[in-house]
């Protein structure tokens, strides 16, 4: 059975490459306001609804356990009805899901708030797969590094915008006016991709040309095993950078919003400029590599630091913050150029699945360790991991970029 899957013109200008990757980006970076910025609801929801510190970790990660419930079927979705529906089909529903949330938190209950926000986070995480198959879809291998860097800086600056505007917000006005922020986010991203996106276009299929890449060795596999093992210290200082400033440093809400802001702007270069990095060296995985090793080093210089009340300790929470998300861009090239085009999209939903999987016990369990050792330990005992992610790249399979 052969059909033709090509959806668009195969050589739009450059000018209409990079708009459609700005609105995946903004796409991607709306999801990001919706996924990550319960986290910055913690102070807020320990004040206001008097939860412990668990707790309210449990409230902030149930938009990743709507993320890992609903990934690979927006994967397969991708793959089978093409990125644009996905995409805004995906943001409208966040968007819904987000005037759900803010009548939720009016309600006071922290268990239906958090229901609310596992199906927001189920409507984001559309974005995953989709608004990186645009990105792959339209640029040569050559460029899709770098482009795929600028796209993954959606991440970082979703959660630079959620810290500067949520925890405020919150503090100020209340946890429902906070979560108007992401439901906003997610409308205008969806006007946007409705007025930009154009669905990349795939080789006709004929059956049996699309083998399970899985099948075929453990390469993805294995960029999936050490994807999951650095999301643990990114999530760790995602969650818990803000808290960490207000309670053990003394700052404000404010000051350590807008520190934990600057820290994700600089995070997303640092994935732009590891991007760009791997087309120039020809390789994702060997600067992934290096990106682990880094990420453990730096979470242990934080946790030594934070332990001796050094005053480099706060520097050292924005070195973390930056190297802890340099490697996804990194990783998520890697499976969508190994996967090829009928199997990205579920590829990619794997990907994120198995990192969101682990990320979203994250905020609890470390809420919990950080009540019983602190948390200059909890940031030196996530160090290890990044360091047994290293060996486990797999650089000597990796083909040439062409």
């Amino acid at each position: 059975m052969t059909t033709t899957a090509t959806r668009a013109p195969l050589d739009p200008s450059a000018t209409r490459r990079w708009a459609m990757l700005g609105a995946s980006t903004l796409a991607q970076a709306a999801a990001a306001v919706t996924i990550h910025g319960p986290a910055f609801l913690i102070p807020s929801l320990r004040d206001q609804l008097g939860l412990s510190l668990a707790e309210a970790g449990l409230v902030a990660a149930a938009p990743t356990l709507g993320v890992v419930l609903a990934l690979v079927a927006w994967g397969l979705v991708t793959d089978r009805r093409g990125e644009r529906l996905v995409l805004v089909t995906g943001l409208l529903t966040t968007a819904a899901a987000g005037g759900l949330a803010l009548l939720a938190a009016r309600s006071q209950d922290p268990v239906t708030l958090g229901l609310v926000l596992v199906l927001a986070g189920a409507a984001a995480s559309s974005t995953a797969a989709a608004s990186g198959r645009v990105v792959v879809g339209w640029f040569p291998p050559h460029r899709r590094g770098l482009a795929m860097g600028i796209r993954q800086m959606a991440q970082p600056v979703g959660v630079g915008v959620a810290a500067v505007s949520i925890a405020v917000t919150a503090e100020q006005q209340g946890i429902a006016q906070a979560l108007l922020v992401p439901a906003l986010a997610a409308l205008v991203g969806a006007v946007v991709v409705v007025l930009v996106v154009v669905d990349p276009p795939r080789p006709a299929r004929v059956e049996g040309d699309a083998p399970n890449p899985y099948r075929q060795d453990s390469y993805l596999a294995r960029i999936h095993a050490v994807s999951v093992l650095l999301v643990v210290p990114q999530f760790l200082v995602w969650t818990f950078a803000l808290v960490w400033l207000v309670e053990d440093r003394g700052w404000s809400a404010a000051a350590a919003g807008s520190l934990v802001g600057l820290a994700q702007v600089a995070g997303a270069l640092g994935r732009i400029a590891a991007g760009a990095l791997s087309d120039r060296v020809g390789s994702r995985l060997q600067p992934l590599r290096w990106v682990a090793v880094a990420a453990g080093l730096s979470m242990a210089a934080l946790g030594a630091a934070a332990g001796l009340d050094w005053a480099v300790a706060v520097p050292l929470v924005v070195l973390a913050t930056v190297v802890t998300v340099a490697d996804n861009g990194l990783a998520f090239t890697a499976v969508a150029e190994r996967a090829g085009p009928f199997w990205s999209g579920r590829a990619l939903g794997a990907q994120n699945t198995a990192q969101y999987l682990v990320a979203s016990a994250v905020p609890p369990v470390a809420g919990l360790l950080v009540e019983e050792v602190g948390y200059a330990a909890a940031f030196a005992v996530s160090a290890l991991l990044p360091l047994l992610a290293a060996p486990l790249v797999p650089t000597r399979r990796e083909s040439a970029l062409r």
